[in-house]
């Protein structure tokens, strides 16, 4: 059961993290499709998904575990019901965030919330090697569309409602937003979006270039799935190393992206996948060179 500590909002960071780790409620689920594959599920959907302490702290520990994994080539991200997530818990920020002059520590609290927990887990996403898929299910807000923007493919349900309505709430784009937002759609299409606290659905945000395709809700998770099998056909570095060189080639000059790749190539041709290859390639030639 939840502990009425997790509600003191003069808990201390620590002595909360503490609080909401004995919550008793399964909040975050996996299921494992294959050895390969698992989809991590927000699964709180009585509270539309809500990013309570609890829920994040399980993702957190739940993603950890799956990152860890070396079994594992990839991970959906999804949520349970009609909803991926409204995005932070109201009550929760109003706790927390809202009475932080009550509190010895300050902001220096929500501080450590937020760059330990929410930013930690976008740089779960963006650090593993494991390629993260988000199946954006339904409404997307917040910190949870941070995550999901952040992820290395992203597909939406054409009903699935992408909320960047920072600026109505008084807020300003968070976790990595900003850097998702302006390398997808570039800086004045982004301003626009944030300024005017835009919604789009899933149809809208695949013709922007903001999701890679908006798919019927029933056929989301499928091709999620499907989009797994393809990553655990490959070989097993491939994904592993373009992951770290398309991420870096955002931010570098052409000659840092050059010195990456070129360091990164020659293990490649060490592979046994690269070599068969090769062989195959070579006789298909040689056999047609002879007419076979």
């Amino acid at each position: 059961m939840t502990t009425p500590a997790i509600h003191d909002p003069l808990l201390g960071y620590a002595d909360w993290l503490d609080a909401i780790a004995r919550d008793e409620r399964v909040l975050v689920t996996v299921e494992r499709p294959d050895p390969t594959c698992a989809v991590l599920r927000l699964d709180d959907p009585d509270n539309h998904n809500a990013l309570s302490g609890p829920l994040t702290l399980q993702l957190q520990q739940a993603l950890g575990a799956l990152c860890a994994d070396a079994r594992l080539a990839s991970i959906v991200l999804t949520g349970t019901g009609d909803f991926f997530s409204v995005g932070g818990d109201w009550q929760m920020m109003q706790e927390r965030a809202h009475s932080y002059a009550e509190r010895p520590e300050g902001t220096t609290g929500l501080w450590r919330w937020i760059r330990r927990q929410f930013g930690g887990i976008a740089r779960q996403i963006t650090g593993t090697e494991k390629i993260v898929i988000a199946a954006v299910n339904g409404h997307a807000a917040g910190v949870a569309l941070a995550w999901a923007l952040n992820c290395d493919l992203v597909f939406a349900a054409e009903e699935a409602r992408l909320a960047t309505a920072f600026a109505r709430i008084g807020l300003v784009p968070e976790i990595g937003t900003n850097w998702a937002l302006t390398r997808r759609l570039g800086y004045a299409r982004a301003m626009e979006l944030v300024l005017a606290g835009g919604t789009l659905d899933g149809r809208e945000a695949a013709a922007r270039g903001l999701v890679n395709a908006a798919l019927p809700r029933a056929e989301l998770m499928d091709h999620a799935l499907e989009w797994c099998r393809r990553i655990a056909k490959l070989p097993e570095h491939v994904p592993a190393m373009t992951k770290p060189l398309l991420r870096s080639a955002a931010d570098a000059s052409f000659e840092q992206t050059l010195l990456a790749e070129e360091y990164a190539e020659p293990n490649t041709f060490t592979t046994r996948a690269h070599q068969e290859t090769v062989r195959a390639l070579l006789a298909k030639q040689e056999r047609a060179s002879d007419g076979r």
